[in-house]
């Protein structure tokens, strides 16, 4: 045995010692952080709305605009969350895991029997309510995965979430392979897959997710970009199953070997946990004394005692919230404290920087959510076969993934190496986009292809961006909310640009074309549009608020110059090593209540 070998004891004492070990790993900060990974990798049901939007659309016979409205209730569900943020502010993580799954299971549950046609049709404002708590689940699961896990490794938020949201991203992928493992080619089913999928995720994993009374340490950063290199492999392989599916036609056993490498590389990161914990509990065992067959650690005298310290560090967080006084007094709004320092809810909400940063993200997040939401739609009125559908929702996925790390990595060195603020990488973000919306309003030749990637590259790069500034300039005391507070901007953007644009712009080209063609047109038949002018004027005007909202971030940009050259992540750094509660240890053997018990992060 490992352990005996390297500390010279007996099988009695190694078998506590793999206990002991065990529990940590269990129970330690890095475990918790890759099953964060695993509830996001199944979590991006909205992002597949391209996959099963033409069953929406042929079983209920809707028009695009009726369509579109549908998808903006997707958008909104997705991201009205301030519900969820006040919920976690007094709650433990896993009341939002546990609200998460129950919403997602009902609302595409109900979306499978409409679409099976297992219950009556129902009214368009049903569907809308039933994709909108459907998709409302994803909240609750961002939030309480997202903020537990930047409240954990605070001074590497900008990577954490780049990751998190990175594997959110490669959902859509991941869903796409597993449905087709497990279905086939049935569409209707994919909504079944969305819908007990995730939930059964959430609640094996849910008890894991919690907060650690933790530090920076100065290998976090080393260990994220371990599981960074691996997320990278896995994209790479999801990339390259795309295309040679794509060019060739898969049997169900070809995707099922398919599947079992993905799932392989999904668990291949609990090799770092592993190793990080190992590195943990190996420092602490060189602290501790050995004598006569006991195992005693100094500071912590007896398992009663311990087990009142975990207590306490465990419920301290929600005590704490519990006997705030009134967290968004209204004669504060008007006087925030500086950047960077704890903000009130409404204080944070009513700054100027926060309704900038609101604008900017309106212009970006909505006019790359106009591309996503039709992508269906867009393909097959510029005349792409209909197989080419899953693909380019894949590659959107893929580089929706890619944007998300890439902004999660490169932003976080470029502010610390250089103090470049980073809102200044928003302005980048909205200048790349407009190279993408051109290719689809002038119908480029495959220019379909190429916007896929870069509008999913910088639909995903939004995320990692908008939610670091907001705990930067607003800190993490009411994180939970604000984080919720930003991603607000997503369905209003989707709502201006994909309903009240695009799909009225689309609607009336498709009845002027049936008009023209001598064709009669019938209440509630599906309206179909064909060639370059379906969706031309729609991206041209995409790509004008894209120039609008890079002029804006501007403003930002000069307005946090100044505090971007400061340490942002100054306090939480410190020189001491990171410790772990461990309990004492009387003769091994005598009773189960002297073996080791837990271990938690201090």
């Amino acid at each position: 045995m490992v352990f005996s070998t390297a500390y010279g004891r007996g099988d009695g004492i190694t078998w506590v010692i793999m206990k002991g070990f065990s529990l940590q790993v269990l129970t330690g900060r890095w475990f918790m952080m890759f099953s964060s990974f695993m509830i996001m990798s199944v979590s991006g049901a909205s992002y597949m709305f391209g996959l099963y939007s033409r069953e929406i659309k042929s079983v209920l016979g809707y028009d695009q605009s009726t369509l579109n409205l549908i998808s903006f209730f997707k958008d909104l569900g997705s991201h009205i969350g301030i519900h969820v943020g006040l919920i976690n502010e007094v709650t433990p993580p896993w009341v939002s895991l546990l609200i998460g799954g129950v919403l997602n299971f009902f609302g595409y549950f109900m979306i499978w029997l409409t679409v099976t046609r297992k219950i009556p049709q129902p009214q368009v404002w049903n569907m809308c309510l039933y994709i909108f708590l459907g998709c409302n689940s994803h909240c609750s699961t961002n939030t309480g995965v997202n903020v537990t896990s930047v409240k954990n490794f605070p001074g590497i938020r900008g990577i954490v979430i780049g990751l998190l949201t990175g594997y959110l991203a490669l959902s859509a992928a991941i869903i796409t392979q597993l449905y087709h493992a497990f279905y086939g080619n049935d569409s209707k089913s994919l909504i079944l897959l969305m819908a007990w999928l995730p939930t059964a995720t959430a609640f094996v994993l849910l008890p894991v997710i919690r907060n650690h009374r933790s530090i920076q340490h100065p290998n976090d950063t080393k260990a994220f970009y371990r599981f960074l290199y691996l997320t990278l492999v896995l994209a790479g392989f999801l990339m390259i199953i795309i295309i040679v599916q794509n060019c060739f036609s898969f049997s169900q056993s070809e995707y099922n070997v398919t599947t079992t490498v993905i799932l392989l590389l999904l668990i291949l990161p609990l090799a770092v946990v592993i190793v990080e914990e190992h590195r943990i509990w190996k420092n602490r065992l060189e602290n501790i004394n050995w004598e006569d067959g006991q195992m005693l650690l100094a500071n912590y005298p007896n398992l009663e005692t311990e087990n009142s310290y975990r207590e306490t560090c465990s419920l301290a967080p929600y005590i704490e919230q519990t006997v705030q006084e009134n967290i968004s007094r209204w004669e504060n709004i008007l006087s925030p404290p500086k950047r960077g320092d704890d903000h009130t809810i409404l204080q944070a909400i009513f700054s100027i920087d926060m309704m900038i940063l609101l604008l900017v993200s309106i212009c970006s997040l909505g006019s790359n959510l106009t591309m996503l939401n039709n992508v269906s739609q867009i393909g097959t009125s510029l005349g792409y076969p209909a197989h080419t559908i899953i693909t380019f929702v894949s590659l959107i996925a893929i580089w929706n993934c890619l944007g998300n790390i890439v902004q999660g990595v490169v932003s976080e060195y470029i502010i610390t190496k250089f103090k470049v603020p980073r809102p200044f990488l928003l302005t980048s973000l909205l200048l790349i986009s407009c190279v993408g919306h051109p290719l689809i309003a002038f119908n480029v030749p495959k220019g379909l292809y190429i916007a896929s990637i870069v509008i999913g590259f910088c639909f995903g790069a939004n995320w990692p961006l908008i939610y670091s500034i907001i705990s930067e300039l607003f800190g993490l005391k009411h994180y939970s909310t604000l984080y919720s507070v930003g991603a607000i901007a997503s369905p209003i953007g989707s709502y201006l640009l994909n309903v009240r644009v695009a799909g009225y712009l689309y609607d009336k080209e498709a009845k002027r074309q049936m008009e023209a063609l001598g064709q009669k047109i019938i209440q509630g038949e599906e309206l179909k549009c064909n060639g370059d002018e379906c969706y031309k004027l729609t991206f041209i005007i995409t790509t004008a608020v894209c120039l609008f909202g890079a002029l804006l971030s501007l403003i930002l940009v000069f307005r946090t110059a100044q505090f971007y050259r400061s340490d942002l992540y100054k306090k939480f750094k410190t020189g001491i090593d990171e410790t772990e509660t461990v309990v004492c240890y009387n003769r091994v053997g005598s009773s189960a209540a002297n073996e080791i018990c837990e271990t938690n992060t201090i």
